[in-house]
């Protein structure tokens, strides 16, 4: 009698076990926040550097029905959005580059910055700012532009809201960005096209004035669109070999923070 009584509750606790069991690869249904906070080693902003692309997470893709062309180029890179914050239910697992989700490291989340990206985020409300590594794909949710990691978002002051209004930047090593600014491209690029974006803004009737001067200047397509709650001055498009020039061109005329954005297919 004993044995059985100790059998049943062996299944029993089997199929506890079972029923309780994840439906998918995350452990929670939904997102929380850690435990502690950051300690102060954690709190240490990298330092941006010169990396190869990502062998993982770095080509066209699509979800939820959109699909996103990833930036060949964060050169100049500046825009402002919702940002949010991802913690506890995905620490640990693995990140769109291959990498291990550390909700205690520098880290971020974007949909279409090459990985890895350096960026500043800088908090609009309060004027915070911290220096993370784009090595992640999202967020997904509504308009947002930026996941950030717990500490991270810590820093800038914004766990409180959950999402905060920002500016991304990107950033490279000095040096970095003149050299691959010159540098050609390895084989010759015949079928790409591309626009570049000169600026972004929330007045567009001053962008549009801009677009006009513009394409009077420099004598080609110029045209306002919204982007990301803003509205962007968008050259072209052109091909690759077109692109490159005349983005050399605006930068030397002082347009510093202009980068290129693929033609959607």
């Amino acid at each position: 009698m004993t044995r059985v009584l100790i059998s049943l509750a062996l299944t029993l606790l089997l199929l506890v076990g079972c029923s309780s069991a994840p439906s998918s690869r995350y452990s929670q249904a939904h997102d929380s926040i850690p435990s502690r906070l950051p300690h102060a080693d954690e709190l240490v902003e990298p330092t941006p550097k010169t990396l190869p692309p990502s062998r993982q997470g770095n080509r066209t893709y699509t979800l939820f029905g959109k699909t996103y062309n990833i930036m060949p180029d964060a050169r100049g890179y500046i825009a402002e959005g919702t940002a949010s914050w991802y913690g506890e239910k995905f620490h640990g697992h693995l990140t769109s580059n291959g990498e291990t989700y550390d909700m205690y490291a520098m880290s971020a989340a974007h949909k279409t910055l090459p990985l890895p990206t350096y960026v500043r985020v800088t908090n609009l409300a309060n004027n915070k700012s911290v220096v993370v590594r784009v090595n992640d794909r999202g967020p997904f949710h509504g308009d947002r532009m930026i996941d950030l990691s717990y500490v991270a978002a810590y820093k800038l002051g914004m766990l409180a809201t959950g999402t905060a209004r920002v500016r991304i930047e990107a950033l490279h090593p000095e040096g970095a960005n003149q050299a691959l600014a010159v540098a050609p491209p390895l084989e010759p690029d015949t079928q790409s096209q591309y626009y570049i974006q000169v600026v972004a803004g929330s007045d567009p009737q001053r962008l549009e004035q801009e677009a006009t001067k513009l394409a009077q200047i420099y004598e080609v397509p110029a045209t306002t669109r919204a982007k990301n709650g803003l509205h962007a001055v968008m050259l072209g498009p052109f091909a690759a070999a077109q692109t490159n020039q005349l983005l050399l061109q605006l930068r030397a005329d002082g347009y510093s923070d202009v980068f290129r954005v693929p033609v959607s297919p």
